[in-house]
């Protein structure tokens, strides 16, 4: 029960710093979430957002971010 106790700790606190990362995120780099190929429709009783292009950019980055991690850590 310790160990899921220190795994529940964890979780938490990875979701805080995504948390934080999303907070810095928009602070300094404001065009994000604005890129061409984000889709937002307005309409007068709804608004919808897709941020296609934006997830696929922090996708690729965080790929690449991961990949270096690991051959850095793997040896």
């Amino acid at each position: 029960m310790v160990e899921f106790g220190r795994l529940l700790i964890i979780v938490g606190l990875v979701i805080a710093a995504a948390g934080l990362a999303v907070i810095m995120a928009v602070r300094y780099f404001p065009w994000l979430g604005n890129l061409p190929g984000d889709f937002r429709i307005e309409t007068e009783n709804a608004r919808i957002y897709f941020p296609l292009v934006t997830m696929l950019l922090i996708s690729f980055l965080g790929s690449i971010l991961l990949n270096i991690v690991i051959r850095i850590f793997h040896k």
